[in-house]
């Protein structure tokens, strides 16, 4: 090879290579800042070791059957040469080249697709037992979910090399006897004469040792499938049923039979002289067994001895179906509990939850969503993205809240100021958060905030509250730089500050400059005289695509939220073991299936320095076990948590669907029902904004039947298949020791319990309400309907609907009415307690206490012989409601004008002496 050829080949090599070897690099540097240089090891060292050994291994096997090749075909030929051969010769060269180049392009390729199965072959060698065996083969449930999959890895790996080194062989074969003689145009020599000539032992051998791999490979295979019986989609059920245990199982024993028979025979052939009779019967009778034992016998089973009786047939295997189903999402563990599903809440109910009541959610994510970015977002370069539920204790009081965090956007800045100082080196973290109660607001209809403006102020003190990772930071940015960085604007002027953080890779040499500018393509890091022998620069700064750097094994929910304690800001992000590789258990989602799911694993990241942090929530779920073998020092106890973070821990939203979901089916436990599906549920409906849409789970405050206190619980009713009325409704409890139980509370079948399209209904047919809606919703305006609350009290429900309006040309929703429903009673009112008022009267709204968000210091008295819930007092109740209503009103405005002033004087700097 000449030198320029030498020189373009390195070149290219460098090319490839380069940009990876600087990924590599910089990725290690960043694992180590966090303190996770261990992780990054385990999982390179395995992935470089299966690339290193699985393409070695292709190349010796396919390099020693290549040159067995070249040599047999020499042997061969021997002196004998027929026209042709010299031009067959003067391409010998080109054909080696392209046999070498073609190996070792094959074995790159067979080398990749082995390193990416690095959590299989790790998952294999920790694997640890379930304590469950399945059904059918009675093995431990980790032989299906670790040493299986390992297997079907293997399996596929060695029979494509078998196949391409097959292939390569033959193509040696072909080139150098075969070529040669099909390039004579005329010869009296044929080609099966030449067949018969060339086409010595040792060549088909060769060939024959190579066939008899691939088929002992197709065995095994079929022995693969065997197994795999419980993951099968033939039957009433998920898992192997009737057909599948009484014909496949017996047609895969016969055809790995006939496989190993043909193989077998293949080496008999290869001492007779009479040729391919033998391997020709045996891939006959191979062919013949596969399509009428293999195909037609299980097709006939189904069709003749199952269907006719299919629920007599499938009801063992049903049952497996139920039984690992309820066991791989947990829904065995839910606890049923029954109610009496009374027509309304009474008074006393409502007296005796006062925190319920105090806790009712009138803001729904969305229109709060756009409310924030209106009020709260200060200038146009912070953008709030999500609205998280959570609850807080403020001024003694446990309280259910809502909270975004307020991120910097740099694409928002004007055109002239989109410069590569401002994005990476001054404008590089949020401010922040906004905070408010699910229940209160301003006489405006807007949101009261506990916390807001920035720096942020309020009822919770935040010392760090700089954001530089959370869910919209991108971008990479480069702090302690000579370029000061951007922290909030007072006034007319800004306040500057520096990073003061730990975490971050040093970017102060000029061989760090280089290979960042390389690794994000950026000239500007090279080049920019800003950076200082400190600087460090961040990266990875999205909390999703941090978790899934460190832990990409894990399934990340998709809501992570912001948890203000001790001073600082916290995401806590979710995350879940999850297989697809459980017997009999029923498969959930398209895409990324799986069918067994844990939040084993309570992620907290911190939202200043990004310091990441991961703490095993379910300590029994095996996967969670074998990750932590495998990565010794990546996940923490439970118990390490410090107790002001474990407080804000939620139930999660995206588990909580799944098992609901997959709860409206496998809640029936009887075979025949559930073969019937005879109580089968549906997710009710609902009205949000202006459509109809399934309702969503959702997080409230309340009292569980039998519980001395309120709880933050996430809940989601059911309702019958085409019936509208509630017949379940499924909770998962949050606080303290009570988290991660799941309650599923049943009303009896016997009586009607309004559900929440019942409940749209009713308030779609009052009039006065129609009559207001109809109204609102014209003239530049929209009437949004909120999410409809159902709140269960007692052995009732409450039902509530927040009304929003909002201009056609504006984004800032305003709250303007609440809708109560108890029973046959529908209710439209500014404020909960005026509708409370009017459901309930005064008194039991007194009785709540005096801390009721909006309810009159001292209520007027009310004769106990005339409530005003009665008819004939609806009048006085509306005007008193009105009163009481104005009252708070100018409350509400003396606290605002008492806050501003206070802080003119803070601005003015008045008093500060």
């Amino acid at each position: 090879m000449s030198g320029r050829a030498i020189a373009v080949v390195l070149s290219v090599v460098l090319f490839l290579i380069l940009p990876q070897s600087v990924g590599w690099y910089t990725d290690w540097l960043w694992f180590e800042s966090l303190g996770f240089q261990q992780v990054f090891l385990t999982r390179l060292g395995a992935q470089v070791g299966l690339f290193l050994a699985s393409g070695l291994i292709f190349l010796g096997f396919f390099s020693i059957s290549v040159g067995l090749a070249e040599n047999l075909a020499r042997r061969a030929l021997g002196l004998r040469e027929y026209p042709g051969s010299r031009m067959v010769r003067s391409w010998e060269r080109s054909f080696r080249l392209m046999i070498v180049i073609g190996g070792i392009f094959l074995a790159l390729i067979m080398a990749g697709s082995a390193s990416t199965s690095w959590e299989v072959v790790l998952r294999y060698l920790n694997a640890t037992s379930f304590g469950i065996a399945d059904p059918l083969f009675g093995r431990d449930i980790g032989f299906f979910v670790f040493t299986l999959p390992l297997y079907r890895f293997v399996h596929g790996w060695l029979t494509a090399l078998v196949i391409l080194t097959l292939l390569a062989a033959v193509a040696v074969y072909f080139f150098r006897l075969f070529l040669p003689q099909l390039m004579v145009e005329g010869d009296d020599i044929s080609t099966l004469t030449l067949t018969a000539t060339l086409l010595t032992r040792p060549i088909k051998a060769h060939l024959l040792f190579l066939a008899v791999a691939w088929l002992l490979l197709m065995a095994w295979g079929y022995r693969l499938d065997l197994y795999e019986l419980v993951f099968s989609t033939r039957g009433a059920a998920y898992g192997a049923g009737y057909t599948d245990v009484h014909a496949r199982w017996p047609a895969l024993n016969l055809l790995t039979g006939l496989t190993v028979l043909m193989a077998l025979l293949l080496v008999i052939t290869v001492f007779l002289r009479q040729g391919w009779r033998l391997p020709l019967i045996g891939i006959a009778l191979w062919v013949i067994a596969g399509f009428l034992v293999g195909r037609l016998y299980p097709d006939f089973v189904q069709r003749f001895q199952v269907q006719p009786q299919e629920l007599d047939r499938e009801r063992p295997y049903i049952e497996y179906n139920i039984r690992f189903t309820r066991q791989a999402y947990a829904l065995d563990r839910i606890q049923e509990v029954p109610l009496a599903g009374e027509e309304m809440v009474t008074p006393q109910e409502i007296a005796a939850h006062p925190d319920t009541v105090r806790n009712i959610r009138l803001w729904d994510p969305e229109p709060l969503l756009d409310t924030y970015n209106q009020l709260q977002s200060i200038r146009l370069y912070y953008e709030f993205v999500g609205i998280d539920v959570d609850r807080y204790v403020i001024d003694g009081q446990y309280r259910q809240v809502m909270l975004s965090a307020r991120e910097l956007a740099p694409e928002r800045l004007p055109p002239e100021a989109q410069t590569w100082v401002n994005r990476r080196l001054q404008f590089t973290h949020g401010q922040g958060v906004a905070m408010s109660p699910v229940n209160e607001l301003t006489p405006e209809g807007l949101p009261t905030f506990f916390v807001q403006d920035v720096p942020p102020r309020g009822k919770l003190s935040i010392s760090r509250p700089e954001i530089y990772h959370g869910e919209k930071t991108e971008d990479y940015v480069i702090v302690r730089t000579r370029t000061p960085e951007f922290s909030y604007p007072k006034g007319e002027e800004n306040v500057y500050t520096s990073y003061q953080g730990k975490i971050g890779v040093g970017v102060g040499s000029l061989f760090r400059r280089l290979l960042f500018a390389i690794r994000f393509g950026d000239l500007n890091i090279l080049l920019s005289d800003a950076l200082q022998p400190d600087s460090l620069i961040l990266y990875h700064r999205n909390i999703r695509e941090r978790m899934e750097k460190i832990a990409p094994f894990l399934l990340l929910d998709r809501d992570p939220y912001i948890v203000v304690a001790d001073g600082q800001l916290y995401w806590i992000q979710d995350a879940y073991t999850y297989s697809d590789r459980y017997p009999y258990a029923q498969p959930f989602g398209e895409g990324r299936t799986f069918n067994y799911l844990r939040n084993s694993v309570k992620a907290v990241i911190n939202a200043y320095d990004g310091a990441v942090t991961l703490y095993i929530a379910d300590p029994e779920d095996p996967l969670i076990l074998v990750w932590s073998k495998i990565f010794p020092g990546l996940f923490r106890s439970m118990d390490e948590m410090p107790p002001t973070l474990r407080a804000h821990l939620r139930y999660p939203q995206d588990l909580f669907a799944v098992q609901a979901e997959m709860y409206r089916t496998y809640h029936m436990q009887d075979p025949r029902v559930f073969y019937n599906k005879e109580d089968l549920w549906t997710i009710p409906n609902e009205v949000y904004l202006d459509k109809t849409v399934p309702m969503a789970p959702y997080y409230v405050i309340m009292r569980l039947p039998g519980e001395s206190k309120e709880e933050f619980v996430l809940i989601r009713p059911y309702t019958p298949p085409n019936k509208n009325n509630m017949i379940t409704w499924l909770a998962a409890r949050s606080d303290g020791e009570h988290y991660g139980k799941l309650l599923a509370l049943r009303y009896p079948k016997d009586r009607l319990v309004f559900g929440p399209m019942q409940v749209e209904a009713r308030i779609d047919q009052d009039p006065v309400i129609s009559e207001q809606i109809t109204l609102w919703d014209q003239a530049g305006s929209q009437v949004l309907r909120g999410n409809m609350i159902v709140i269960p009290i007692g052995q009732s429900n409450l039902y509530v609907e927040p009304i929003y309006l909002q201009a056609e040309a504006g984004r800032l929703p305003e709250m303007k009415r609440v809708v109560l429903v108890n029973g046959n009673r529908v209710v439209m009112e500014p404020t909960v307690e005026a509708g409370l008022a009017r459901l309930f009267g005064f008194d039991t709204v007194a009785a709540l206490g005096k801390d009721l968000t909006s309810t009159l210091e001292t209520p007027p008295a009310i004769p106990s012989s005339a409530p005003l819930s009665s008819p004939e007092n609806e009048e006085a109740a509306a005007l008193l409601a009105s009163l009481q209503e104005r009252y708070a009103r100018i409350q509400e405005e003396m606290k605002a004008l008492e806050t501003d002033l206070q802080r003119l004087s803070e601005l003015l700097g008045v008093g500060s002496e």
